[in-house]
């Protein structure tokens, strides 16, 4: 049976994955090969409309932005397995723990942990190099209190983003996923600290113009 990589194996190696020049470029083919045909597979690199269909039907929705050692991946990939789910994370050791996690999971479960995956970037400087303009929610979480306030005020502030009432967060799932299911949330609650959450909703821009 395959096991699962321990994180002590893991040194430090000086590689990155290629950045995408924009969101259309970029194949995911590689990290979700059942859901996405490669953009080389024909030998003319050409891609016919079926597979085009299928690239666009396919997008990632949840980004894991520092997924650390990927517990939110693993975590989430059984509640939405329909749903696309990559982790950004800066340090190689640790992102190729979590590719190699992945690569186990789904040999030791198959057909299961297909719609997770890794990526080694800097999320601050690539995020739109991945990512169309206006996909999604943020969910933010800290155990340390000036940067939830900081996080918030930013978000409060800007005019595309509405926070999300507190109450409605209670029913929703992904909060519930988020205090306990990464490295740095079980080691707050083995530590008795603080965690500060704030999801937060974009705003549909009414005065945008359709691109044409």
């Amino acid at each position: 049976m395959e096991r699962l990589p321990q994180k002590k194996f893991y040194r430090q190696r000086a590689h990155s994955n290629p950045i995408p020049i924009n969101p259309e470029s970029m194949d995911w083919s590689e990290y979700y090969p059942q859901f996405f045909k490669s953009l080389t597979e024909n030998e003319n690199h050409d891609i016919d409309m079926k597979t085009e269909q299928t690239r666009a039907d396919n997008k990632v929705e949840f980004a894991d932005i520092g997924c650390g050692y990927g517990g939110l991946l693993v975590e989430l990939s059984p509640l939405f397995p329909d749903t696309l789910v990559v982790g950004m994370e800066i340090r190689v050791k640790v992102s190729d723990y979590v590719k190699d996690r992945i690569s186990a999971l789904r040999k030791q479960n198959l057909g299961k942990y297909q719609n997770i995956a890794c990526i080694r970037t800097n999320a601050m400087k690539f995020l739109p190099n991945f990512f169309q303009k206006g996909q999604g929610m943020v969910y933010t979480i800290t155990d340390v209190k000036d940067l939830h306030d900081w996080m918030v005020s930013h978000f409060e502030e800007f005019p595309l983003f509405k926070r999300v009432p507190e109450e409605d967060l209670k029913t929703d799932i992904v909060v519930e996923k988020l205090y306990e299911s990464t490295e740095e949330g079980k080691k707050v609650t083995r530590n008795k600290g603080d965690k500060y959450i704030a999801v937060f909703q974009r705003i549909e821009d009414l005065f945008a113009k359709p691109v044409t």
